[in-house]
């Protein structure tokens, strides 16, 4: 049986093909599909867009960043002029009665000093933590008020000064750590739950979440719900 002629003519051209292919292949070295060859230039990176205000004379009026309005907006925060001095032992050694009543804004809240449990005005006793980040521990006072409320203040030491990095005050107040943070909780006028969320930024700390929530009703003198 004689063979076809034009399969006999395909063959040949196929193998070129293939050979032609591996060829050019190899001579290109074994860079990856999409990849760059020896020698190809790189194409330029473009820049990533940055924030530009719209209105530049209002953009000194407005934080940046939430985490950041406190820090970018205020002075930093000054020592106490009244304070005693910060010894070797850190923070953990001041008497913390002496650095309230070094404090102005926290003297007229130490009611009849220091108290040991709930339902009393007074100063909690101090809590000593490190908020900052650098090992050293801060100073952390509370005063409970006979209206409910509830001042708090964290002082770092500076040298010898202790400089006050944060001033919240808030109603039914829970404190709490989440690893250098602190978490403040209170119960508004407004029948609702806050939350908010202090992380050290550098020159104090500041607010980096602020989360509130409204209670559901509770029933009224009739046992029904109140709207």
């Amino acid at each position: 049986m004689t063979r076809s002629p034009r399969r006999c003519s395909a063959a040949p051209l196929l193998c070129a093909a293939a050979f032609a292919a591996f060829t050019a292949l190899a001579a290109g070295g074994c860079a990856a599909p999409g990849g760059l060859d020896t020698g190809e230039p790189v194409a330029p990176v473009s820049p990533q867009p940055q924030p530009e205000p719209l209105w530049r004379a209002w953009a000194a009026d407005s934080p940046r960043a939430p985490a950041l309005a406190t820090g970018t907006r205020q002075q930093p925060p000054a020592p106490l002029p009244d304070a005693p001095e910060v010894g070797p032992g850190g923070l953990a050694e001041v008497d913390a009665l002496e650095v309230v009543k070094a404090d102005k804004r926290m003297r007229v809240l130490m009611g009849k000093g220091k108290i040991n449990a709930p339902g009393g005005a007074g100063i909690r006793p101090p809590v000593h933590l490190d908020v900052t980040g650098d090992g050293q521990q801060e100073l952390i006072v509370a005063a409970d008020t006979e209206t409910g409320r509830t001042a708090l203040s964290v002082y770092a030491a500076r040298g010898k000064r202790i400089v006050p990095i944060l001033f919240t005050v808030g109603r039914r107040m829970a404190a709490e750590s989440l690893g250098t943070d602190l978490l403040i909780r209170t119960a508004p006028d407004d029948e609702s739950e806050q939350a908010v969320r202090y992380h050290w930024d550098g020159v104090r700390m500041t607010v980096v979440n602020d989360e509130r929530r409204y209670c559901a009703a509770g029933p009224g003198a009739d046992g029904q719900a109140t709207p």
